[in-house]
């Protein structure tokens, strides 16, 4: 018989860090092919010319803050607090902007 892993619990707005000179990338379940992480920014965005390009789908839900989406081709996504979006693997997108004056949380599942 397989031994249960331990109950964690936390609050995903508890501990973000005050000076976020980069976006603050924190895991919080890694299971088999899935990982559910919190992101913090505040006014980060990709470097120019930089794109995401990854192995596993992504879906993403923004928690607090705005935040802007660019993918390859020029569409463009909006995010405000309760709006997903779920990104293919290897959808090239970067983030065009993110709320300078407040902290923004996401919440991303990693998937293949």
């Amino acid at each position: 018989m397989e031994a249960l892993r331990p109950m964690r619990s936390g609050n995903i707005f508890a501990g973000i860090p005050r000076d976020l000179a980069e976006e603050a990338f924190e895991p919080l379940v890694c299971a088999g092919s899935c990982t559910v992480e919190r992101i913090v920014s505040r006014g980060h965005r990709s470097p120019d010319g930089f794109w995401y390009d990854q192995d596993r789908a992504e879906w993403v839900i923004l928690l607090a803050g705005r935040a802007r989406l660019r993918f390859e081709g020029d569409e463009v996504i909006e995010l405000g607090p309760g709006n997903w979006v779920d990104i293919p693997a290897h959808r090239r997108h970067r983030v065009e902007w993110t709320d300078p004056a407040a902290e923004t949380v996401w919440l991303a599942v990693h998937y293949s």
